[in-house]
């Protein structure tokens, strides 16, 4: 039980760990379409991504796909890029745009999962066994999550709610400024993918 609560721990830390905000800028901008009353799609949503990089992250700690590390890191904010967009030119609530949100958040949790994976293969190391610290692990990057979703849902219906700016503009600048953000991040990977 205690490695368990030690894989659980380091999940949910390492996706709430500000230096590694990639992860929560995806989650953020997944999350920056709905307020509080949405909150069963929101957790559809991130179990969505979860099922996503949990598969991916086991193929690779498993040794079953490898894929070039810089290439992931480039990936990463690519989602982000892509999902903050989504949002921008997003034009109603339309039933077929919110499916979108779940297809984007099963498949670029692929994506995340592969840069979950370097990080529990070093804890790992050797380990033989590890279907239970691969299970602690994804509950604690579901359990991360939603507590960044739970941030997100709360400070959108303050803004909306509470200071009476449209859901629309809350999403607009949510989304520019995480657009923004990851744009940069984009650009400086693919510095480091072209070397």
């Amino acid at each position: 039980m205690q490695e368990f609560s030690l894989y659980f721990q380091e999940g949910w830390q390492h996706i709430v760990d500000l230096s590694g905000y990639d992860h929560i800028l995806f989650v953020m901008a997944l999350c920056a379409v709905y307020l509080m009353k949405d909150w069963k799609k929101v957790l559809v949503l991130v179990t969505a991504f979860t099922i996503g990089h949990s598969i991916t992250l086991a193929l690779s700690v498993l040794n079953i796909v490898k894929v070039n590390t810089a290439l992931i890191e480039f990936l990463i904010p690519v989602t982000i890029v892509i999902t903050a967009l989504s949002n921008v030119f997003r034009k109603t609530e339309e039933t077929k745009k919110m499916q979108l949100n779940y297809f984007f958040a099963l498949f670029f949790g692929l994506i995340h999962g592969m840069g979950f994976s370097n990080y529990l293969k070093s804890m790992l190391g050797s380990q033989t066994n590890i279907v239970q610290p691969l299970l602690a692990f994804n509950l604690g990057l579901e359990a991360g999550q939603l507590i960044i979703v739970l941030v997100i849902l709360l400070l959108a219906q303050i803004i909306v709610n509470l200071s009476g700016a449209k859901k629309r503009d809350w999403t607009m600048f949510i989304s520019a400024a995480i657009f923004g953000i990851a744009f940069m991040m984009s650009l400086e990977r693919l510095g480091t993918l072209m070397k």
